[in-house]
């Protein structure tokens, strides 16, 4: 049985131990205004300190309400809150793409977006330097990717695939919302229909499985077969994400 109180103290020991061991001042994340980063900046912000914290909005041709979830994410745990706007950056960037070649949309729709978190992950890792140089202390990165994702490979590599620390990593999207529930994550932004924020999609449609049928899949419980070989499918064809092949010369 999932103990949510417990495991979020083990948590947030978890980030005290590596900040203590390591020498740390604070974290940069980007606050989507999805549960997943909205449960991460509530355990950093007990971890370490709410003044430790800084969030930042990534906007590029996104909806304004994730803007508005992100604030509410930043009221609850009271940490500060940037905007940095990357869609005339997109844009400047898709019009020198251009430039090579008269590619359809349908031909650059996963380099679209894919380039996108692989932009806000430049611009969080910039931040964090900053405000390593401001504050005097290091700020690291905290990843926002639960175990659901992970398994099935929903995530960018090279984007928020690329992170310090993992607090949620190895918690389900049902343990991720029962955590948060625990630190009082908005519900807005808790019970929120998960979504990339960028290709107009769910999650689950663009998966085409549920994350509870991915869970099920990962504990080992019984599901239908149809769905079982979807969700390894998923897992099998993902694994390059996580392994780089490495040629090494006798020695």
């Amino acid at each position: 049985m999932f103990d949510a109180v417990k495991e979020k103290e083990r948590i947030v020991e978890f980030i005290r131990n590596y900040y203590r061991e390591n020498n740390l001042k604070g974290a940069v994340l980007g606050i989507s205004g999805g549960k997943d980063s909205g449960v991460v900046a509530g355990l950093m912000c007990e971890a370490i300190g709410a003044e430790n914290v800084v969030g930042l909005t990534l906007p590029c041709h996104s909806k304004a309400a994730d803007a508005n979830d992100a604030q509410l994410v930043a009221e609850k745990f009271g940490f500060e809150l940037l905007n940095i706007d990357l869609t005339e950056v997109y844009d400047s960037f898709k019009d020198q793409i251009k430039l090579l070649g008269d590619y359809t949309e349908e031909q650059t729709k996963n380099s679209d977006i894919n380039i996108k978190p692989r932009m806000r992950m430049m611009s969080v890792y910039y931040m964090a330097a900053l405000m390593s140089a401001l504050k005097g202390g290091t700020y690291i990165v905290p990843g926002t990717s639960n175990a659901c994702e992970l398994y099935v490979g929903y995530f960018t590599k090279g984007g928020d695939s690329v992170y310090d620390i993992a607090p949620i990593y190895s918690l389900t999207v049902d343990e991720v919302i029962k955590v948060g529930e625990v630190l009082g994550v908005p519900e807005k932004v808790l019970y929120r229909t998960p979504d990339d924020g960028i290709s107009g999609q769910s999650d689950e449609d663009k998966l085409g499985v549920s994350y509870k049928a991915i869970a099920a899949v990962m504990n080992g419980e019984e599901v239908d077969e149809e769905t079982r070989q979807k969700v390894e499918k998923l897992h099998r064809g993902s694994r390059h994400k996580f392994n780089i092949p490495v040629y090494r010369k006798d020695e």
